[in-house]
């Protein structure tokens, strides 16, 4: 039986070696659902290539460009945000590749688990944000988080079967385009020099993230405060408080990072939806 996709970020580098898997593999997968950011020209591209229900452009300003794209076919064409975390959701899908870069993966991730659905997951912000309410409404759901980028997705791999416990875990990387560069050469890099990745084409701000391993420095924090139960918050400098709320989602002094309520994803969405005059009111309320 075909597992229908709806593959969230098709245009970035984790969506396209989805669909390369999916056009090597008709027989086990179908593509439904495509989104993207910006870059329209690709995504009207891949949604005609794969027949696709809906494509989605997150960004509105292109949306007239993609319908007029995908003019002539059966594919729907939506736009914002919101669209985005409504197709996650769609009745008409399987799983839900979640390839969105930041905090923009965490609402389509909520929302395809909230259906029920299988959840591939290489945006880990969704975890880093609202990872705890994230596990939680995958248990109460049932909901499969299949880990896909990266180091997860190895491990996972590794620890699958293994029936002895761990020992020791060694995770190593490259440093990107900076990886043969002496240290004291590290201070004069360019913005040019860190973006020429020799593997991978993964955007400006991912390609800089890997080129200086700050990447890794936050996959560690997270193991730390997960390992140790150990506040985020605390390890970044922000609070005193060493120890994690335990299960109080509604605590943002203490849990900013790791508790994240669907209530409070609706208000931060209508803030950035709002208008310069709206936000600066609402900044003045807060004492911000």
């Amino acid at each position: 039986m075909k597992q229908r996709l709806a593959i969230l970020g098709s245009t970035g580098s984790i969506g396209v070696q989805t669909l390369d898997i999916a056009r090597e593999n008709p027989g086990r997968f179908e593509v439904r659902v495509l989104t993207a950011n910006r870059n329209w020209e690709r995504l009207a591209r891949q949604a005609r290539e794969f027949d696709a229900d809906a494509a989605v452009i997150a960004d509105k300003q292109h949306y007239a460009q993609l319908r007029d794209a995908l003019a002539g076919t059966d594919t729907k064409v939506y736009a914002g945000e919101e669209a985005v975390a409504q197709v996650a959701a769609g009745g008409d899908t399987d799983v839900a590749v979640n390839a969105l870069v930041g905090y923009a993966g965490l609402a389509p991730t909520v929302a395809a688990l909230g259906a029920g659905k299988k959840l591939a997951l290489a945006n880990k912000e969704s975890l880093v944000v609202g990872g705890e309410y994230v596990m939680r409404l995958a248990a109460e759901k049932r909901a499969p988080i299949l880990p896909i980028d990266s180091e997860h997705s190895a491990i996972f791999q590794c620890l699958a079967g293994e029936q002895s416990p761990v020992r020791r875990l060694i995770i190593t990387c490259s440093g990107g385009a900076l990886r043969d560069l002496k240290r004291e050469e590290l201070a004069g890099v360019t913005a040019e020099q860190a973006l020429r990745h020799p593997q991978w084409e993964m955007g400006a701000k991912i390609t800089i993230d890997s080129s200086t391993l700050v990447n890794k420095g936050f996959e560690v924090i997270e193991a730390l405060a997960e390992i140790f139960h150990v506040d985020m918050n605390y390890l970044l400098g922000y609070t005193d408080k060493i120890e994690k709320p335990a299960g109080d989602e509604t605590d943002p002094a203490t849990n900013k990072f790791l508790a994240v309520t669907l209530a409070e994803i609706d208000l931060i969405e209508a803030y950035r939806h709002a208008g310069a005059e709206t936000q600066a009111a609402i900044r003045a309320i807060l004492h911000i």
